[in-house]
């Protein structure tokens, strides 16, 4: 086996684990929310643990998915096609992992913590 196939199985193996990562959080998640349902858990509570839980497992399942597409883009194939196109992939990835960390957060990345620094600044 050559480099490069070996190089596009490690690709496709942490792609897999990506996926794998996303859809066992995602059953997880669900199965927690449904557990804290029938134990008579505030929906609320229980929703908005869930969607934590489930974007969680989507941001770490995307960490995944943009190393496996930067293994094989760079190590197999480093054409400026493939470069761009995966800067478009990381992009667009890296985007909807700020959404999800806005909807699991509530509040902006950048913006974590600025209330504390301002308390202790005050105080």
């Amino acid at each position: 086996m050559e480099f490069g196939e070996v190089i596009e199985q490690v690709g496709k193996a942490v792609d897999a684990v990506g996926v794998g990562i996303t859809v066992l959080g995602v059953v997880a998640a669900l199965l927690v929310y449904g557990v804290r349902l029938v134990r008579r858990f505030p929906a609320d509570e229980a929703y908005r643990s869930a969607r934590q839980g489930i974007g969680r497992a989507i941001l770490l399942g995307l960490e995944f998915l943009v190393a496996g597409d930067i293994i094989r883009t760079v190590a197999v194939s480093p054409t400026f096609r493939s470069v761009g196109v995966l800067a478009v992939i990381v992009v667009i990835r890296t985007f909807l992992s700020m959404a999800l960390e806005v909807e699991i957060g509530g509040e902006l990345p950048w913006r974590r913590g600025q209330e504390d620094r301002r308390s202790a600044a005050d105080g």
